[in-house]
């Protein structure tokens, strides 16, 4: 599933309509949270609730933050 995340266009049958929006959604919050567009918006509200899409986008928010978090003060990740 990860190759696939990376090479979302070539494996798109292997996600669902839902996780699909719930992924560009991500990206673009990820990318320029300022470029959510009401079309973006509208997928969204096909498939999840206001409750829901706060929910992912805190999650989304939080990711974002800790990456930029450890890339700032140089933290590796332990190794396995």
């Amino acid at each position: 599933m990860l190759d696939a995340l990376y090479h979302i266009d070539r494996h798109r049958h292997l996600f669902t309509g839902r996780e699909l929006v719930a992924l560009h959604y991500a990206e673009v919050v990820t990318t320029s949270a300022r470029d959510v567009s009401e079309e973006l918006w509208d997928e969204l509200q096909e498939y999840f609730d206001d409750g829901e899409i706060v929910e992912i986008t805190t999650v989304v928010g939080l990711f974002n933050f800790f990456n930029r978090f450890a890339d700032a003060l140089k933290i590796n990740p332990p190794p396995t």
